[in-house]
């Protein structure tokens, strides 16, 4: 979903995912004032319109958020990643993640060993 989204509304999503609700000058000084802020206030608009953002009212303006949980949102771009990237195996994707064993350290594969325990947990319901 996110991953349709052209570079900088991607960045803005993101900025909102980091920072939380924010107003436009926040998101501005994120975006380290690389656009002006009638430019952000237009693409928050669109990125509304098409129902990536929210916003609030409040006494300095309006707040935005993001409209999907960032949980939702990851759960969504892992799978994009993983059918681009992988031709749709979760597992495939998770072969690549082990093959960086150098980066991951003994409580990282405890972990996974944990989340692997819990999902098969899960499927005995």
């Amino acid at each position: 979903m996110l991953a349709t989204l052209p570079p900088r509304e991607r960045q803005i999503v993101d900025i909102l995912y980091e920072q939380g609700p924010s107003l436009v000058g926040e998101i501005l000084d994120a975006l380290q004032h690389e656009v002006t802020g009638s430019a952000v206030r237009a693409m928050l608009k669109r990125l509304e319109d098409k129902g990536f953002v929210v916003r609030k009212p409040s006494e300095s303006g309006f707040v935005y958020s993001p409209a999907l949980a960032e949980a939702t949102a990851r759960k969504s771009a892992l799978g994009q990643v993983v059918k681009v990237f992988f031709n749709g195996s979760p597992v495939g994707a998770v072969s690549a993640l082990l093959g960086m064993e150098d980066k991951l350290g003994n409580e990282d594969l405890d972990e996974l060993e944990r989340l692997i325990a819990e999902a098969r947990k899960g499927r005995a319901k």
